[in-house]
């Protein structure tokens, strides 16, 4: 089955894309970039960096975080971090429809 992949280029060199946006659903979803990291099974270097540059690409942090300790740090998605991914999935989605005869005729060419 085809699938469709956005990618929105914010800058030069900056975007967000389906990785991107899935590591923000897991923190979102389990309050930690290192679980966030193991649910999709991807370094916690990696995750980290990656929170860093989604950050740094927009006026405000998407992804705040908590030192760890005795209880423990965390992430969690900003108000902005929830407009910004909110928006790209909306994006996704009107881009899946619009596509879409597109694509049953490119199957159909097949």
């Amino acid at each position: 089955m085809p699938s469709l992949r956005i990618r929105v280029d914010i800058a030069p060199g900056q975007w967000i894309g389906p990785g991107k946006a899935q590591l923000l659903d897991e923190i979102a979803r389990t309050g930690s970039i290192s679980a966030a990291a193991r649910a999709m099974d991807m370094s916690y270097r990696r995750a980290w960096l990656l929170v860093e540059t989604l950050n740094a690409m927009f006026d405000e942090a998407l992804v705040a975080t908590a030192a760890g300790g005795r209880r423990g740090g965390g992430a969690a998605l900003t108000a902005r971090g929830k407009t910004v991914l909110a928006a790209y999935r909306s994006i996704e989605r009107s881009a899946a429809r619009a596509a879409a005869p597109a694509v049953r005729t490119l199957m159909r060419s097949g």
